[in-house]
Parts: structure tokens; sequence; C-alpha cells
């Protein structure tokens, strides 16, 4: 019957006070809680390994070559700092350049031995370092033990249990699966011997470390690929933000590892960087050398051709004006090959600027071929610079930034003011070369008036000087290349290389842990707490009686362990049997209120069965009794009898044999072996007990119990199940409403508030029965309501006193604490 009802908190706020005083009775959870966190955390903390972080400092510099200046640059290099920067970034981060690390330091090989809780890296601690025969393939993942005997002398044993596994070539990188022996392998070696087997081929060479004989050391050969993506997540900062100076830092549990790796990592870039940086100067040595060598053959075979015509053609030579002539055509032709590759820059500028729109090094110098305009040259670099900032900006910005259009449109202005000024420049250039040609044709018009064969000396001549003019350029260029290579730097510096100068730890932070396992202990438990609180729909102490209610609590009757509900009579100096001494004085000062004078009735209901309805129906009448007040004790629970079975008396004849008229008043009426009480019982369960209830008989009954008793106590049904209780209003002087702890749904409640509220019941007031002074709902001790108290540590005034141990002791501290903090919660 009790899921027929709708369980809602009624409360229209959350009982702060309550769930307080809730957690501090559930003190011993967050206590275990706590405890079990915080060993947790310590289990933890003192098995993780310590963790440091490393770091370096370099600076990328923007060292233009000497090479590369207005009279010798091949090419533009116009990035800058910050390309470099970006550059060196992604190199440190690439998966080529940690393989070349990892290659050079063989950093795919652990050094390692057995710690207090786990195997720890002794990277540079060991007597040895491992020389991988890199040719040869190795067994990843056997852990291999090494044991020195003495200085030189280690035995190397092997576990082996059969099966297969997998061995890696480190110059290849190619993985095979291996065949394992079932037989593990033992054998004594030499420092600097070579260990051939199937599955593994290395050295052990001394480090300069002593050996300690019988200590145990771990090698293990990892996979490579693991190993480069374990180094690739290098921490890099630019410190300042934007600036050429890079801080580098790397974690793991040991820092000579990390030092080695971190300035190995350094000076690679550097290396790499240098060889990028010659790179220019190389090729343009590869190309001047295989134009001198060209010229070289042309001079051989001009020289030749030159002393063949001077052998056959003794008598033949040039005078002091024919030398004029060749001095002058030979100025003419080099200023015609100037002009013509001025021309021919232009052109190709046009096109590469017309055809592209990520500018970069590759666009050609204008002061290779001698354009001194400086309009040129300026718009150039600003075309090269403004490309550079629209590529650094692609790294942050989304495409659609308006930033992409304004750049665009200042290089397509640029762009239009240099063609223009080229177009006049071109023309220029043209009548230029148009008039050295002029000059250059009436200067050979003269040599044509010469003989035959001065004008054919005349012309090896020609091609002799002009040919050796090529020759000086490049031999002289050669030169300067070969200069500045053999100069050229790196422009990686290192500010602060890694270094192991103490500390460097960054963790386990044990702090935080510890602080963790606090919260966490605290947390779960709260919110368990929480949980219980909030899902318990149960009523559990008198204050949410209040809250749920305007009705007054009269009292409080304490939990009983007996089997029988005769409690006040067996044992009259309880603390219960003291709690239904109270309830009665509460029901006389009511009385007194209303001006009752005579007999007193008093109706005890509930809201469903199993309440304690009966239980306080009998123990309350025998109090009554106990004070030598004529009480009878009425059973109208038609419905579902009990009485007869708590005073062992035959439930033949009762109140319903009186109502349908077969029985008179006294032979329903039975005495009990207490003195001043009678019962009468409900009788056999009638078919219609509503309607019996409402009959005039059942007014004739009262008025004649009232004649013959002092108390008439009234056994009702619950009221939340059937309405025969609230039927007898009229009859009653009071009503005392059972409620029992932690059974009791708050929900159920509103049938009666709404029959209070609506004044359909009168002098009403709730019993909570069954009350526990260590609920633990954290109000475990006397409360006072409205006319009456609950006895729960006074009550033990009435018992022999008894000799507290410990345990007692401490209980009772704690349970003044409780009530000190009720009280100051209260207030």
């Amino acid at each position: 019957m009790e899921d027929e009802f709708e369980i809602k908190d009624l409360q229209n706020f959350f009982d702060f006070r309550g769930f307080l005083l809730k957690i501090i009775s559930w003190w011993p959870l967050f206590l275990i809680c706590i405890g079990i966190a915080y060993y947790i955390a310590h289990y933890k903390n003192v098995r993780r390994q310590t963790v440091y972080r490393m770091n370096t400092m370099i600076t990328v510099k923007d060292d233009q070559n000497p090479f590369f200046t207005s009279n010798t640059s091949l090419t533009f290099n116009w990035g800058g700092t910050t390309d470099k920067v970006q550059t060196a970034i992604i190199l440190l981060r690439s998966r080529s350049h940690n393989e070349r690390v990892v290659e050079e330091l063989q950093y795919y090989v652990d050094y390692l031995q057995q710690g207090a809780y786990h195997l720890e890296d002794i990277y540079g601690q060991t007597p040895f370092v491992v020389d991988v025969n890199t040719e040869r393939s190795q067994l990843l993942g056997k852990m291999i033990t090494v044991v020195f005997t003495d200085d030189t002398h280690y035995a190397l044993h092997i576990d082996f249990k059969g099966g297969s596994g997998s061995a890696q070539n480190y110059t290849t990188k190619e993985q095979l699966p291996i065949p394992l022996p079932a037989a593990s392998f033992e054998k004594e070696y030499v420092l600097g011997d070579p260990v051939n087997l199937p599955y593994f081929n290395f050295k052990l060479n001394p480090s300069g470390v002593p050996a300690q004989p019988g200590k145990e050391y771990f090698i293990k050969f990892n996979s490579f690929n693991g190993v480069v993506g374990r180094y690739r997540g290098v921490g890099i900062d630019q410190t300042p933000s934007g600036s050429s100076i890079l801080s580098l830092s790397l974690t793991g549990s040991n820092k000579a590892r990390l030092v080695d790796y971190l300035n190995a990592s350094v000076r690679i870039l550097a290396e790499t960087q240098l060889e990028r940086k010659n790179l220019f100067a190389t090729k343009t040595i590869q190309f001047i050398d295989s134009s001198l060598a060209v010229k070289s053959v042309e001079m051989k075979n001009v020289q030749e051709e030159l002393d063949k015509f001077r052998d056959e053609n003794s008598s033949i030579g040039i005078g002091s004006s024919e030398e004029s002539l060749i001095a002058k055509v030979t100025e003419l032709d080099a200023q015609k090959q100037n002009l013509e590759q001025r021309l021919n820059y232009y052109q190709d500028l046009e096109t590469y600027l017309r055809s592209r729109e990520d500018y970069g090094t590759d666009i050609p110098a204008p002061s290779i071929t001698g354009i001194g305009e400086g309009s040129v040259t300026q718009s150039v670099s600003s075309i090269i610079e403004l490309a550079e900032e629209r590529r650094r900006l692609a790294y942050t910005a989304k495409p659609n930034n308006p930033a992409f259009k304004d750049l665009d449109r200042r290089i397509n202005a640029i762009k239009a003011v240099l063609f223009e000024n080229m177009a006049s420049s071109q023309q220029i250039l043209r009548g230029q070369l148009q008039e050295v040609r002029s000059e250059i044709a009436a200067t050979e018009g003269q040599m044509r008036k010469l003989p035959q064969e001065q004008q054919q000396l005349f012309g090896i001549q020609r091609r002799y000087n002009l040919t050796e003019g090529a020759y000086g350029v490049f031999l002289d260029k050669r030169s300067q290349a070969g200069i500045v290579k053999a100069a050229n730097v790196s422009d990686i510096v290192i500010i602060d290389e890694a270094k192991d100068t103490g500390g460097g730890a960054i963790g386990p932070n044990t702090e935080v842990s510890y602080v963790m396992a606090v919260v966490g202990g605290t947390v779960v438990p709260l919110v368990i707490v929480f949980l219980i609180f909030f899902f318990d729909t149960k009523i559990g102490n008198p204050n949410e009686i209040k809250r749920l209610s305007t009705i007054p609590v009269l009292g409080a009757i304490g939990k009983s362990t007996s089997k029988s509900n005769l409690l006040v009579i067996e044992d009259p100096r309880s603390a219960i049997a003291e709690s239904f001494r109270g309830l009665r004085s509460s029901l006389q000062f009511i009385y007194r209120k209303q001006n009752i004078e005579g007999a007193k009735t008093v109706r005890i209901t509930s809201s469903v069965s199993g309440e304690g309805k009966t239980f306080c129906s009998i123990n309350l009448a025998s109090v009554f009794a106990l004070s030598e007040r004529k009480t009878v004790l009425v059973g109208l629970d038609l419905r579902k009898p009990k009485i007869f079975g708590d005073f062992n008396l035959p439930n033949d004849a009762g109140v319903v044999n009186y109502l349908i008229g077969e029985c008179s008043l006294d032979e329903i009426t039975q005495q009990t072996k207490i003195p001043h009480l009678d019962v009468i019982l409900a009788g056999a369960v009638p078919p219609n007990p509503s309607e019996l209830l409402m009959s005039d008989q059942m007014d004739v009954m009262i008025e004649e119990l009232k004649k013959k008793y002092d108390y008439i106590i009234l056994d009702t049904p619950p009221v939340g199940l059937v309405s025969d209780a609230l039927e007898l209003d009229d009859y009653v002087d009071a009503t005392l409403y059972v409620i029992r702890q932690h059974y009791t749904k708050k929900g159920m409640l509103r049938l009666i508030n709404d029959k209070y509220k609506k004044k359909e019941v009168n002098n009403i007031s709730f019993v909570l029965n069954y009350f526990s002074a260590k609920s633990k709902l954290g109000y475990g001790y006397g409360y006072g309501y409205e006319y009456g108290y609950a006895y729960g540590k006074y009550g033990d005034a009435y018992r022999e006193p008894k000799s507290k141990g410990l345990l007692s002791k401490g209980r009772s501290v704690y349970q003044k604490a409780s009530r000190w903090l009720s009280d100051q919660l209260e207030k």
C-alpha cells in the first residue's frame, strides 16, 4: 500500500544544517576514504621515477655570407632571421633530424639497473659503453644481464624461452622476425671483445667508470622508430616571443641522457644549417669550374689558332694604329655584352614577377648584371620583404584575413611601378645598345680596310681577348667563392649549452598528489553522503518533521529492541517508559489548555501500518493506568486488530459486536493484568468497518465509556490507508499522529497536512517513534518540541550506573561534541 503514495520532498529549500550534521555523523567514512586515498598516493609516489628537465639556449643569426655582395651575388637572400628561426624549429622537430641524433648517440640502447621499485635508467653511469654493429640485426625488447667478475671481465646472460622475436637492422631500419633458442645463454667476455650471436652483435667498451664486481647491469635494444618518436617532442620556446633566441627543453628520468641529446641535437642542427649555407657557394664553385673549363678550352683553341697564324704569317704584324682598333673594339664588345645582360635580366625578372606569387630567394639580384637603378633595386627588395611578411602571416592568420588583401594590394602596386621603371630602363638600354652596335660596326668598317691577312689576325686576336677577359672574371669569382666557403660559419650560435648543474627535478609533485588524495578522499564520501541525504525520502529527525509540516511535534519515543509491546510495564525505568510519561504530561497540558473536565480521549493513528501506532497506544494507556487513573484502550482498527495478542486475550467479541448490537459494553470490556487498565478489542473483521464507526451506536459507546473511565485511548487505523480514523474526530480531545524514524516517508504527511490546513482535524500532534540516539542524521540527543520531550541521555539516570570503558568514553566525547555543534548550528 505504501507504493500508492507519491513520495516527494515537500521542503522548499535544502537543509544545509541537516546535511552538515549528517556529514559529521559519517566522519569514520571520511577518515577511511582519506586514509585509503593517502595510502594510494603514497604508494604511487614512492614508486614514481624522478622526472628532470634539461635546457639549452641558442640563437639564430642572420649573418650574410660575404660572397653574396652587390657585385658577386647570384641570388637574393631576403628570407631574414624570421625565416631561419622557423626553419630551425621545424628541423628540430622533424623526423629526419631526430633520426640523425638517435643514430649518432645510439639512443636505441637502454642502460638499466634494478631499483627499489622499478628499473632505473643509468645512462652514463655504467662501466661500459655499448658499441653496436649497425650492419647486423639486434633482437628488440630482450633484457641482457651483464655482471662483472673483475675490472675487465664480465658474464653475459640472456634468458630465452623459445618462440620468436623481432630484430632490427639499425642501418637499413628493417625489422624481421627471428627464432629464439629454448635455453638461456650465458658466456664470459672481456671488455672490447665482440659479441657475435645470431640475435646480438655488439662490443662493450670501457667507459672509465669503475666496475663493481657482482653488480647486475641490464641492456635492452629498442625499436629505432619508437625511440625517435619519443624525442620528437622536444620543447621549443622563443624567448621573447618572435625573437631569434630559442630555448630547447627535454624531460626524462636521466639527466646525462637529456644533456647529451640536447647538445648533439644543436650540434647537428648547426652542421645541417652550415651545409645548406655552403650549398650556394659549392654550387657556384661548381658552375664557375665548369665555365672555366669551357673558357680554358676556348682560350687554348684560340691561342693555338693565333700561334699557328703567326707561324705561317711571320711577316704580318699589327701596328700601333691596329692595336688601338683592337682595344677599342674589345671595349665596345664588353659594353655590348653588359647591355645585353641587363636587358636579359629585365626580361627574366618581368617574366618571373608575372608568373609567380610566392617571391623567394630565386629572384636574381640586379647588381649581378650591373643594374644600379635605386628604384629597381628598392622595388625588388620591397616586393620580397612583403612576400616574406605574407608568408609569416600565413602561419597564424586565417585565409580570409583582411591583412592578406592589404599585402597583395601593396605588392601589386609596387609591381606596377616597377614594370613602368623597367620599361623605361629597357628603352634606354636598347638605345645605348644600338649606339654601341653602331660604333662596333664603324670600327669593323675601318678594320675591313686593312689587308686580308691583317683582318684575319685582327679577328683571332679579338676572340682571344674576349675569351681571356671572361676567363679572368670567372677565375676571380672562383677565388672569392673558395675563400668565403672556407671562412663560412653556421648561423646557429649556442648561448647556453645543456649542462647538469644540479637540480632540474620537475616531478613527481608529491605534494600535489597528497593534496589530491585528501581532496579525493573527501569528495567521494561527500558525494556518497549527499546522495544518501538527497535521495532519502524517509523522515529521519524532528527537524525534518518541523520543515515538512506545521503540526507540532509532541515528543519522541526511543528505539525498542524488546519483542513485547508492554515495555512500560516490563521496564518502567527505561528511557522509553520515561518518553511515554513525557507524552502523558504533554497531553495533560493540552487538556488543560482546552479546559476539558472529566473523561478525556486521545486518538492514536499513523500514515501506514508498521509505524508503531499500536505500540504507542498500548504503552500510553499503560502509563495512564500506572498513574491510578481508570483507563480503557479501545481497538478501533477493525480491519487489522492486534491488541489482543499483546495482552493474551481472546478476540471473540469486541467493538464490532457492540456496534451491530450483539453484545453490551460490559460484555466486550476485558480486564488486563495491569491495574486500572481495561481493553476493548476490535472483534471479528467486519465487511463495512467505516459504516460501523460512523453509526449512532458509536456515539453511544463513547458516551458510556466517558462515564466509566478517566482516559479513553483509541487505537485507530492508519489514515494513509483508510479514512476510518478521520471519522472519529468528533469523539476525541487530542490526536497523536505516529511517525517512525527512517520508515515513514516524507510524502505521506501531505494528507494529514492538507486535513490540518483545512481544519478537518484539530488538536493533532506528531510523535516520532523508534527514534535512535545514534542516528546517522546527527541528531543523537534529547529534543524538546512543543509540549513533550524524548528521554535519550537523561533516561539513563533511572538505571543502575555502569562502568565505562575507553570506547564508551570516546563515544561520550563524540556525542558531547555533536550536541555542542548542533546547538551552535541551531543558534
